[in-house]
């Protein structure tokens, strides 16, 4: 029964103390043919092919000549697949500019052609990326923070594709004010979108908002606890997820033993019907 995987979880439950529309992209998008195919590659598709067996491969420096061409070329797999890497430090130096060039190429175009449904959760996270960057600005590329843009690049990719990270960026949009005016229950309501598809920050903050009452209507304990409770197991010990083990844990101190009890019938429930 895969309820058995939160048994910790489960017993902490009764343990008092336990622990983004206007999408202008940076640059035009050019899927014009590249002037001169260079002798190790016959077309773009064929360089993609080459640059993905050399990042599998732990070889960087071929893989980036080879996604950099099919990029150019229009390949939308490899301008993602260089945005990640130069987003996320992988295997080149961390270059938020550069990720940002190709993530607004992919914006630009999904914008205007249908993903095919293998493109779907690229395409979403494209605009999600280009968001994110929106909300602080890229100094180094001159992109100066535009929480307006951001929003609705958020909002596309969470109606649109139905995308989690898009609805837990709205939300903490709506909750802090940022750009819009502060609605806790609209928060609540995305919250509710993404956490049902097993986002865990979008379930730590929505248990945390529904066990204080701060979804818009009164406390809801042990529906609040439960979200936690599903939160704080997908946490584990990253520390990037501190937050999450700490509102767990103050929620945990303060439930009734009915609440509890209550946490842990719903959260058997929620298992048993999500598999």
């Amino acid at each position: 029964m895969r309820g058995a995987a939160f048994g910790c979880s489960l017993a902490c439950l009764f343990l008092i103390g336990s622990r983004a529309l206007a999408f202008d992209a940076s640059e035009p998008r050019n899927v014009a043919a590249v002037a001169a195919p260079l002798p190790m590659f016959k077309d773009p598709r064929a360089a993609l092919r080459i640059g993905l067996e050399n990042y599998h491969a732990g070889n960087t420096k071929k893989s980036l000549e080879a996604l950099r061409y099919a990029a150019d070329g229009g390949e939308s797999l490899a301008q993602w697949k260089l945005g990640r890497m130069y987003a996320d430090g992988d295997g080149v130096v961390r270059d938020d500019a550069k990720a940002y060039s190709y993530f607004s190429k992919l914006v630009e175009h999904f914008a205007e052609d249908e993903p095919s449904p293998r493109e779907r959760l690229m395409a979403a996270g494209a605009f999600v990326a280009v968001g994110v960057y929106y909300l602080e600005g890229i100094a180094a590329a001159q992109i100066a923070p535009d929480v307006g843009h951001a929003f609705d690049l958020f909002r596309y990719a969470a109606t649109y594709f139905g995308n989690a990270d898009a609805q837990y960026n709205l939300a903490r949009m709506y909750l802090d004010g940022n750009g819009v005016a502060k609605d806790a229950r609209q928060a609540a309501n995305w919250l509710d979108l993404s956490a049902r598809k097993g986002h865990a920050p979008s379930q730590a903050l929505l248990g945390h908002l529904l066990f204080n009452g701060e979804a818009g209507g009164p406390p809801q304990r042990a529906r609040g606890l439960m979200y936690l409770t599903l939160a704080r197991e997908a946490a584990g010990d990253r520390p990037t997820d501190q937050w999450i083990v700490d509102l767990h844990a103050a929620a945990l101190s303060r439930a009734a033993d009915a609440d509890r009890r209550a946490a842990v019938a719903m959260l058997e429930f929620y298992l048993a019907h999500r598999d």
